[in-house]
């Protein structure tokens, strides 16, 4: 038996996967093989989800066929929104990791583990997940939960259910951008916790549920949230340099920055630097991208050690400008990699093995037993 280890199992190859590729030493990352930047150049989330799910980019027949089962599967169980409004005070990813598991309940797929059902599932599984955080966000404002409308895409229909106005196009194109670059990222944590529910052969919906809890971990899924109340706290742009400097010398870390698989700078991080910086001139509020460009640039020192801008570091400037809430900064990273998670567990099916690692133990040997009379305090 090979002892040696491997903590976080950094470095360890799992498995084989044809969902996503990542060169974290030149920051290169492929959706079955589509360099990201074409696919966020070109590319909407339903169509890199239909990619992720189904093997290849649709047709245009294609497309609009599974646009139209999105749009079909959206509405949640009239029990499940009675869930959202039983744990409504809840933090969003709490309500939304219940709200999943709820809806296995009601999924005429749920026991049928086919490649077909589980597929199935998927579908509904991105469709029903922004509904949940959008209904979620309603009721805790004292709100009705709106219905979704079939007339509206993936991202504009969930912006409109939370708001109850028809989006912006600059809003749809960024919330469509963040989704598209969120939707997979080969075996992070969340995905192998996915994966080692599916190993046991658990439901699908299980899965997902394992991953939402996983995601909600600060050290997984809250960067976005954590850099944006770092750029309240800032303030102002003028004070940003300075701030980081205090900051680094009492050897604080700065959020949005490094990433466990990348050295070189995240490819997902220009777009959302570029959304950012449009929206914020769009909205006449460019102070938020001028701030992140100054502590981007104090922290370039670092980049000689591979510490680099990740994703999220401009991403929660985004949502705010949006008037997004930063609880909820989490569940928008969750709505996006749905499809990521669903294929990583229909590959964990395709080519099961149980996930079961060892521990090395260290603890005392041979311990002698003494009876419970007499043990002395």
């Amino acid at each position: 038996m090979n002892d040696t280890l491997a903590r976080g199992l950094k470095d360890v190859v799992l498995d084989t996967t044809e969902s996503s590729y990542i060169d974290g030493e030149r920051g290169i990352l492929l959706y079955r093989g589509y360099n990201i930047h074409d696919l966020a150049a070109n590319s909407s989330f339903e169509e890199v989800t239909y990619l992720l799910l189904h093997g290849d980019l649709p047709t245009e027949e294609e497309l609009n066929s599974f646009k139209k089962r999105l749009k079909a599967q959206r509405g949640l169980p009239k029990q499940v929104i009675e869930v959202i409004r039983l744990v409504q005070n809840a933090h969003p990813m709490d309500v939304l990791r219940t709200g999943v598991s709820a809806l296995s309940a009601f999924d005429p797929d749920t026991e049928d583990m086919s490649r077909e059902a589980n597929l199935r599932k998927a579908e509904r599984l991105t469709a029903q997940v922004p509904t949940i955080v959008a209904a979620h966000e309603r009721v805790r404002r004292g709100l009705e939960p709106l219905e979704p409308r079939d007339d509206l895409d993936h991202a504009a229909n969930w912006l409109y259910m939370m708001t109850g106005q028809t989006p912006s196009p600059e809003a749809v194109e960024a919330m469509d951008l963040d989704f598209l670059l969120h939707a997979e990222h080969g075996a992070n944590a969340s995905a192998f916790a996915a994966r080692v529910t599916a190993s046991t052969l658990s439901d699908m919906h299980s899965a997902i549920t394992t991953a939402i809890g996983t995601l909600k971990g600060p050290l997984h899924g809250g960067a976005a949230e954590a850099v944006m109340k770092m750029a309240l706290e800032i303030g102002t742009p003028e004070r940003a340099a300075e701030y980081i400097r205090q900051r680094l010398d009492r050897g604080e870390r700065i959020m949005g920055f490094g990433h466990r698989v990348y050295r070189a700078e995240d490819p997902r991080a220009r777009h959302m630097r570029e959304r950012s910086r449009i929206l914020g001139a769009k909205l006449g509020h460019e102070e938020w991208y001028k701030l992140l460009q100054v502590v981007e640039q104090e922290m370039q020192r670092y980049q000689s050690r591979g510490i680099y801008v990740n994703v999220d570091f401009y991403a929660g400037s985004v949502y705010h400008l949006l008037g997004i809430p930063e609880d909820m900064f989490v569940p928008i990273f969750a709505i996006g990699r749905v499809p990521g998670w669903c294929i990583e567990i229909l590959e964990q099916y395709d080519n099961n093995m149980l996930i079961r690692p060892l521990l090395k133990y260290v603890g005392p040997m041979n311990q002698k037993y003494v009876p419970l009379h007499e043990r002395k305090n």
